[in-house]
């Protein structure tokens, strides 16, 4: 399956390339999805993929109810990909490069923290795909919303290697709207 796309664009960092780019995104993460489904379906999980599938599962009850999160998962050389055009999209070569550059001052812009709901949770062998919504407020009073599809390969329960896929327009603007506290 191929995916052929065209949009004008006017400047390289206009709007409407970040929301097509945005949109493209989505919609990649989507088709996958689907088509995951759709050939996973008929067949029976084996022990890794319920395994692995359980065990973000329940990274993300934690981070729901506050007691922990998926990033408790991280492999200490894990390789996180923002996927896309945001602010912080690029390759994190490490889980504390990705906590100190993108987590940690994710979180020191929320007021009240972001709360994920899973719409749904795949396994396929090492691969977990949580397709899921998260919001929270910003220390502006204002609530952060988003939409996220994360690819995670495991490794002996630790999550190796990531895709992040999101809506890059709601947190650009977040993260440009918000200062961190200190």
């Amino acid at each position: 399956m191929s995916i052929t796309a065209s949009a004008t664009v006017h400047s390289p960092g206009s709007l409407a390339r970040r929301i097509f780019n945005a949109a493209l995104g989505i919609a990649a993460a989507i088709l996958a999805l689907g088509g995951l489904e759709a050939r996973a379906a008929p067949q029976a999980q084996t022990e890794t993929e319920r395994r692995n599938k359980a065990t973000v599962e329940a990274g993300f009850d934690a981070w729901a109810t506050g007691t922990g999160s998926p990033y408790d998962l991280l492999a200490d050389d894990v390789r996180w990909t923002i996927e896309g055009y945001s602010l912080a999209s690029k390759t994190y070569p490490s889980r504390e490069a990705f906590l100190r550059e993108v987590i940690r001052p994710f979180n020191a812009r929320m007021k009240a923290p972001l709360k994920p709901v899973i719409r749904n949770v795949y396994a396929d062998g090492d691969t977990v795909i949580v397709f899921f919504d998260a919001r929270g407020i910003a220390r502006d009073g204002k609530p952060y919303v988003n939409t996220y599809a994360w690819f995670l390969d495991m490794r002996d329960d630790r999550i190796v290697r990531a895709s992040a896929f999101f809506d890059s327009v709601a947190f650009n603007d977040f993260w440009t709207r918000v200062t961190p506290s200190e």
